[in-house]
């Protein structure tokens, strides 16, 4: 029974990531901006989520105690606006100052979770977050499961709309200005309108994933949003296939299995005092395996690949070619 909730534990925690994966390939992998920043969204979800729901505390501002789904619908709505935000002010920078300007607000975000005490709680961060079924807690399995179905509904019903909007007129002009901006602004189509667009979109999506995990955990800190969880998930990203929905779910799962695997095996075979320096194992264990990935497939294990044509199309298309001129 331990192992399955620990499961069901472990899967949660994925498709967290995985959220915040989807919402990054809808940002790089089908509009070709260069978000390096996410870590900044995912941390003003959590925040907004924490205070809107969080009974009152006269230490700090919020404390609303709304209901859960009004506190994931406002860090959707609050995230959406500073993604909005940051894309009208940057989505005109080259790629790498893009890259840089990103990585910056996500600085300045966590900059301000850890000095805001009155807002943020600072560096003691927000507990005492209400969690969906905080009743269940006596009983871990059931607790573990009751998360996991929530999280998988959630991570379900944003693949589809993803899936939906990618095949769509509003996707397929977002990968026009991925493959070839002058073309798709020669068509009448306003690239800066649809990455911001984009960008929010992506945004709300992440700052959903740090409302998820912050009402599953109950507690938040700054130290959670560092700029190694953007390195997580551009791994999972990479290694799942930019372009591709499924393989960005794909590739948060298997990325989270082998982060989560080298940190158990490092507290097992290494001494107390030495598991700090084993952590950085934990990269070297995620660096191996995109090296080999990458090896094999290129792309990722789901990424955009050009479509074979079916045997003997093209034997058709060249004889019509032929008819055609004659």
């Amino acid at each position: 029974m331990d192992l399955l909730g620990y499961g069901a534990f472990f899967l949660t925690t994925a498709l967290i990531f995985s959220l915040v994966t989807l919402g990054l390939n809808l940002q790089w992998g089908l509009t070709g901006l260069f978000n390096v920043g996410l870590a900044g969204f995912v941390a003003i979800g959590a925040y907004t989520s924490a205070l809107l729901t969080t009974p009152d505390d006269a230490a700090r501002f919020g404390g609303f105690g709304l209901p859960i789904l009004v506190g994931w619908a406002g860090a959707m709505v609050v995230g959406g606006i500073a993604a909005a935000l940051t894309g009208m002010a940057t989505l005109r920078l080259r790629s790498d100052y893009l890259a840089i300007t990103t990585f910056g607000v996500a600085v300045v975000v966590q900059l301000v979770a850890l000095n805001a005490q009155k807002l943020t709680g600072g560096p003691f961060g927000i507990g005492f977050i209400p969690r969906p079924f905080g009743g269940l807690a006596e009983t871990p399995l059931l607790f573990n499961l009751s998360n996991l179905a929530v999280v998988s509904a959630v991570t379900l019903i944003a693949y589809l709309a993803l899936e939906h909007l990618s095949r769509s007129p509003w996707g397929r002009v977002l990968k026009a200005l991925r493959e070839d901006e002058r073309a798709a602004i020669s068509l009448g189509k306003s690239a800066r309108f649809y990455r911001v667009q984009a960008f929010a979109v992506g945004g709300a999506i992440m700052a959903l994933a740090g409302a998820l995990q912050a009402h599953f955990t109950g507690f938040i800190a700054p130290d959670n949003y560092l700029p190694i969880l953007t390195f997580q998930v551009w791994v999972m990203l990479i290694v799942g296939g930019s372009g591709s929905n499924a393989g960005a779910v794909a590739g948060s799962i298997l990325v989270w299995a082998i982060w989560a695997g080298s940190g158990t095996l490092t507290s097992v075979l290494f001494a107390p005092e030495q598991q700090a320096r084993a952590a950085s194992l934990q990269i070297v264990a995620i660096g191996v395996m995109l090296c080999v990935i990458l090896l094999i497939r290129p792309n990722g294990l789901f990424g955009d690949r050009p479509r074979r044509p079916k045997p003997g199309t093209q034997t058709k298309a060249a004889a019509n070619e032929n008819e055609a001129g004659s």
